[in-house]
């Protein structure tokens, strides 16, 4: 069984994905960041730890073969295929807030992801308290040798994805990047699509 899901540019996305199901989120235009978070369909209290993924793997970015981890220190999937290399799960989601303070007053009616993430939370009884570190698919952030961190053009393609098998049931939230202030979109976002099956 296959569903497939287009999201627009710019726009958030939510759905479940059970256990043993593979979900396949596709950059259909190239260089665009996929912010991404995963909690338990059963105890949402249950969520995706960037700290614990981290800690487990011994490194900073995700790739194929990552085993990424809950809060309560469970697998809840592994990195399958990953087309385009690394991934990013360090520099969060943008906001109106920090857009002010990195871009000017000026982007504070810019729409970003964590008001993404606050409208998909609303179908789930979920509040902005819920967001945590997320998943940044196909995000290009450098770390220097002293620690630093840029966010760099993008380095997927078209037609490039990342697949993930779920290890339980999950609660998929998605927003579809729509920062035009930073090279994580090519300063263009654009429409993705995702692919779930099994």
């Amino acid at each position: 069984m296959e569903q497939i899901h287009d999201i627009p540019a710019n726009r958030p996305w939510s759905g479940l994905v059970k256990q043993g199901q593979t979900i396949r989120i596709i950059d259909s235009y190239g260089q665009q960041a996929i912010d991404t978070l995963l909690y338990n369909a059963a105890d949402p209290a249950e969520r995706y730890s960037s700290q614990d993924t981290m800690r487990v793997q011994n490194g900073a970015y995700i790739e194929k073969g990552t085993q990424l981890i809950s809060s309560e220190g469970n697998l809840m999937a592994t990195i399958t295929e990953a087309t385009s290399g690394r991934h990013d799960t360090n520099a969060g989601c943008c906001s109106r807030e920090s857009n002010t303070v990195r871009f000017g007053h000026e982007t504070s009616y810019l729409h970003a992801c964590r008001e993404n993430f606050i409208l998909e939370f609303s179908e789930y009884g979920m509040t902005k308290r819920d967001i945590v570190p997320n998943l940044n698919f196909f995000m290009n952030v450098p770390i220097s040798q002293n620690g630093a961190m840029t966010i760099d053009d993008g380095i997927s393609h078209p037609g490039d994805y990342i697949e993930m098998e779920a290890a339980m049931d999950l609660l998929v939230f998605i927003s579809n990047c729509p920062q035009i202030n930073n090279p994580c979109n090519g300063f263009d976002p654009t429409p993705i699509r995702v692919v779930i099956r099994g």
